[in-house]
């Protein structure tokens, strides 16, 4: 559960960096706020829980396309800026996306 408490917390923070200096809001818009509360629940709900892989590397889909689209375009924004503003957790979600890649190729799941 550990796991995805700080994946919780990664999706908060590039939420919070998306809304904060894309979209120009001093607090999460209620857009931010309506795929913040998705994402979470989304997370909370995930069938593998502490063996859970990364969400794009997963093979069950649970994003519906409008809000999967939505969290990539806040990804793809927050993502490098995330080194600057939570540069610890930016390091530790990198890790973890190496170590679940080692983890597939040992397993012989082929990597996408």
């Amino acid at each position: 559960m550990a796991n995805i408490d700080r994946d919780i917390r990664t999706v908060t923070r590039m939420i919070h960096i998306y809304c904060r200096h894309k979209e120009g809001n001093a607090e999460l818009c209620s857009r931010c706020t309506e795929l913040l509360d998705y994402s979470v629940k989304r997370l909370s709900k995930c069938p593998f829980g502490a063996d859970r892989t990364s969400c794009r590397k997963c093979r069950v889909h649970c994003y519906s396309p409008d809000m999967k689209a939505r969290i990539k375009e806040v990804m793809r924004y927050a993502g490098p800026r995330m080194i600057i503003y939570h540069p610890v957790a930016a390091i530790r979600h990198l890790f973890s996306e190496i170590t679940i890649i080692n983890r597939g190729c040992r397993a012989g799941f082929r990597r996408h």
